[in-house]
């Protein structure tokens, strides 16, 4: 009988050579697309290289201290908003426990498919007033909240740039096509179909209808997510703005330079954010932002390339530096629990 159930329960050859198969495919669609982004921005890259000699670099330490610091005020937003969908699901979560939970659990982003994030996330802030499928719809809820403004701002940004000959017309229809794409998945019933699907492959979801988890939320409530988001959006082009100024290559102008700022860093965020095989979107990021910025900084400085590969990895640095340290910072103000990487708590 024992023997009956091992021999049922053990992977068959196929199946094992089958798993096998599907690692070395991800791992080759890992590299696939990062090749194919670097291959696109291969002039860029070869440009900044040329450049290398001809520029004197002397970084201000305190404006990336600045810039650190904003990035991580850009974060409150987004915690507020969280907390204001949990709480309109019903849940009573605690307003620290839940900027914790936060600020800790978007460490998990580093981790390949971003599904970490929901898991640390909904694990940390679980407890007597928090089930644990409630908080991971809400963390998708305000994850896809926040990449849909950031495609929105950057659709309105190209389609300016486009509209004014400063790009190339492609990108007008892009930007036309973006605008609906990044406005539908918010919308109740889209989001709910999609909860559904994530719940689910999280084995997250109630047995019955997962979906059911989000009708009490109101679009007043949406609405105030996409007001919360755009703030965070604009505090991380301030943040770029600071890296910028620690390089001392370029002339700050805030007032023109935040919306182009806050477009590009959008735009480069959510392509990262968009290829879930890379953790953290490391080096599609950098790559999409440093091609971005060229065109921006081009009539502002002799070595455009070089200056917009160096600032767009020095952001990355700078911020997941401040997410460590705020992250420190929040671990010592009370008790925490992380659960063990890759275990999923049942609801309850």
């Amino acid at each position: 009988m024992n023997t009956a159930t091992e021999q049922a329960e053990r992977p068959s050859p196929d199946r094992g050579r089958e798993q096998q198969l599907r690692k070395w495919i991800l791992r080759l669609l890992k590299w696939g697309i990062v090749l194919l982004v670097f291959w696109a921005i291969r002039r860029t890259l070869v440009e900044a290289w040329r450049q290398v000699g001809s520029a004197r670099w002397s970084f201000a330490a305190e404006w990336l201290v600045i810039a650190g610091t904003v990035y991580l005020l850009g974060l409150l937003p987004a915690g507020a908003f969280w907390y204001l969908c949990l709480r309109r699901l019903g849940q009573r979560p605690g307003w620290l426990p839940t900027l914790r939970a936060y600020y800790v659990g978007g460490l998990g982003k580093y981790v390949p498919g971003k599904a970490m994030v929901i898991i640390l996330r909904a694990g940390m802030i679980r407890g007597p007033g928090v089930h644990t499928a409630t908080a991971a719809a809400s963390v998708f809820l305000e994850t896809l909240t926040m990449m849909c403004v950031g495609a929105f701002l950057a659709a309105i940004f190209l389609a300016g740039q486009a509209w004014a000959g400063k790009t190339h017309p492609f990108l007008f229809g892009v930007a036309i096509v973006l605008i609906p794409a990044a406005l539908v998945p918010t919308l109740p019933p889209v989001f709910r179909f999609g909860l559904g699907v994530i719940l689910r492959r999280l084995s997250l979801a109630e047995p019955k209808n997962p979906e059911a988890i989000l009708p009490s939320v109101p679009m007043t409530t949406l609405a105030t997510g996409w007001l919360l988001m755009t703030g965070l959006w604009f505090l991380w082009g301030l943040s770029f703005l600071a890296v910028l100024k620690a390089t001392q290559q370029v002339e700050i102008q805030w007032g023109q330079d935040l919306w182009p700022a806050t477009a590009s860093v959008a735009l480069a965020t959510v392509a990262g954010f968009a290829v879930l095989v890379v953790p953290g979107g490391i080096g599609v990021r950098e790559a999409a932002l440093a091609e971005i910025l060229v065109p921006i900084l081009a009539p502002r400085t002799p070595h455009p390339e070089l200056l917009a590969v160096v600032s767009a990895a020095l952001l990355r640095l700078v911020w997941v530096l401040a997410e460590l340290a705020g992250s420190a910072i929040l671990l010592m103000v009370g008790s925490s629990r992380i659960p063990p990487w890759g275990e999923q708590r049942p609801p309850g």
